[in-house]
């Protein structure tokens, strides 16, 4: 299935400016929004393999930063959870704000502290999410709001990316919808191994096209 040209997109989130990536398949049905984790961007390189993937499935992709420049060089901001869950939110309103993306079922796929932002935002009513995919995910800081996320919600993690598979098997016993938990063995935290990120993708790319109908 073929994709629209690259578009270039500015997410205006309660006045800030949020440089971002949009691309949407023809007759696509869902919408995943990428929130990363700490330190990274819209060009993470292991995101965009997975956006890519999704893509090849039907299903649109935004990439963007959760933080601007100036934001992103101050370490508690990379982790002020509450304010990426918000610009999450923002996010979702933006893309159903647009003519053609407003008709989307929309997903979140969080890594990391990113994860933990997705979930949250999950849990919140408004946002009216279909599915959720956890890659690697500090899905410990969004602890309290676990018990209220009823969306479709897949964690994967690496078999040796301790102690992330601990917190996630915590975490998952707290999801209150429809839910799966994939370990990938022998993969660390970033899937750096052999195969282990064309898991991830695989796995993330079929939870979505099957979710966002």
């Amino acid at each position: 299935m073929g994709a629209t040209d690259s578009s270039i997109v500015t997410v205006t989130v309660d006045g800030t400016e949020l440089e971002g990536e949009l691309l949407v398949p023809d007759d696509a049905t869902g919408l995943v929004l990428f929130a990363h984790g700490s330190g990274s961007s819209r060009h993470s390189p292991r995101n965009n393999f997975v956006a890519d993937r999704v893509r090849a499935r039907g299903v649109g992709t935004l990439l963007f930063d959760l933080l601007t420049e100036a934001e992103d060089r101050t370490y508690e901001t990379r982790f002020d959870i509450p304010l990426l869950t918000d610009r999450l939110i923002g996010a979702t309103q933006w893309v159903r704000s647009r003519d053609d993306t407003a008709d989307l079922n929309v997903g979140y796929f969080g890594s990391s502290t990113g994860s933990a932002a997705a979930l949250r935002a999950a849990a919140r009513p408004e946002t009216d999410v279909a599915a959720v995919v956890s890659r690697g995910g500090r899905v410990d800081m969004a602890e309290d709001a676990l018990g209220r996320v009823t969306t479709a919600t897949l964690f994967i993690v690496g078999g040796n990316d301790h102690p992330v598979l601990e917190w996630n098997e915590e975490a998952y016993e707290l999801l209150a919808g429809e839910k799966s938990l994939e370990v990938i063995e022998g993969a660390s935290h970033l899937f750096e191994e052999p195969g282990a990120l064309e898991s991830v993708a695989e796995h993330a790319g079929e939870w979505f096209a099957e979710k966002l109908l």
